[in-house]
């Protein structure tokens, strides 16, 4: 995410925003199990001795398919934690999702007050693993930043960017890819296939000031130097811009790719269904952005995080984590423990 602010609240459909304003998404809420009212209750399920039910994607109002995970202590992990984390028994994990949420990354459930979403649900997987009880601490996005900064956040997961920039203050621990995608109507037959090229004649949205939006600047400027014109849309908010796309007027919409998967989700039934056209990362042409669970620089945590992300790779509830939030295509083979983030002339 870049640091000019949490991008995807501009992606939330009108219904998730009422949805989330009704519910006014709580400065504090903590789960162990991410409300165990779900497919867990509902299976009977039952944790064994040393292990945590995380209900994933519960009380997602169709954003997530539900799916219940029993994830064990891993005691060879647990013992690289510093004791003092130990001790208190308990992972502070900071979310910046406030004022309005943002699905499917994070926003209030169907009860109107837990938060849930892809970035709560690994933290609550990540401490199960850890063998600690979460405590989800939600705050603004700056104020996140000011949570790790004074020790009262453990881990941030909150669809945190790696940069260099925040290098110098912070340690990543990397488990998402950081992506842009093109959401068209399931109708079309165009698609991205990673080529700027194939933008040639297309009319494109995007949202002003961001990140997308620059990247499709630089690419219509090349497809001009090349006697080719590709126009960009501009839209005051996502209703608009659905609409443009539904009728028609609009080729494509250019948007991070997690808020595109939502959106898909939620056409899915209705008389113009879209679907994802084509992913593009969001750190450029030549570098993979990726997404991290972030802590204070130097404090032990990010390796024993990144080792909790792997053993979850390697059993499998990393995939199914994705797959209840469509998130697969954002896969990473593998948690790096500060790999090369966007550089200092672009953070």
């Amino acid at each position: 995410m870049s640091s000019a602010g949490f991008r995807y609240a501009r992606l939330i459909s009108a219904a998730a925003a009422v949805a989330a304003v009704a519910g006014g998404l709580s400065a504090c809420a903590s789960s162990s199990t991410a409300a165990t009212s779900g497919a867990a209750k509902a299976a009977g399920a039952a944790a064994p001795a040393g292990s945590t039910v995380v209900d994933v994607a519960a009380l997602s109002n169709g954003a997530g398919k539900e799916i219940a995970l029993t994830v064990p202590e891993v005691a060879s992990i647990r013992a690289e934690l510093p004791a003092s984390l130990v001790s208190s028994g308990k992972l502070n994990i900071g979310l910046g999702l406030l004022p309005a949420g943002a699905p499917p990354i994070g926003f209030v459930g169907s009860d109107q007050k837990t938060l849930t979403g892809s970035e709560p649900d690994l933290g609550r997987l990540v401490a199960a693993v850890f063998g600690l009880k979460p405590v989800l601490n939600n705050a603004t996005w700056d104020n996140l930043f000011v949570g790790i900064d004074s020790g009262r956040t453990d881990l941030g997961f909150s669809n945190i960017t790696d940069t260099e920039q925040r290098k110098e203050k912070y340690d990543f621990a990397c488990y998402r890819q950081d992506n842009l995608g093109f959401e068209v109507l399931k109708s079309s037959s165009w698609n991205f296939d990673g080529n700027y090229e194939n933008l040639a004649g297309q009319t494109v949205a995007v949202g002003a000031g961001t990140n997308q939006e620059k990247i499709l600047e630089q690419w219509q400027s090349q497809l001009k130097a090349q006697g080719k014109t590709l126009t960009i849309k501009y839209f005051p908010d996502n209703n608009s811009t659905y609409l443009a796309l539904s009728s028609g007027r609009i080729s494509a919409y250019f948007a991070p790719n997690p808020g595109v998967a939502y959106h898909v989700t939620q056409t899915a039934n209705t008389p113009n269904p879209t679907r994802s056209a084509g992913k593009f990362s969001g750190a450029g042409a030549t570098l993979q952005g990726l997404i991290c669970a972030t802590t204070k620089k130097g404090d032990g945590l990010a390796k024993p995080t990144a080792d909790a992300i792997n053993y979850l790779i390697g059993n499998g509830d990393y995939a199914k984590w994705l797959a209840a939030w469509n998130l697969s295509d954002e896969a990473v083979p593998s948690s790096q423990v500060n790999p090369p983030g966007l550089p200092l002339d672009n953070s």
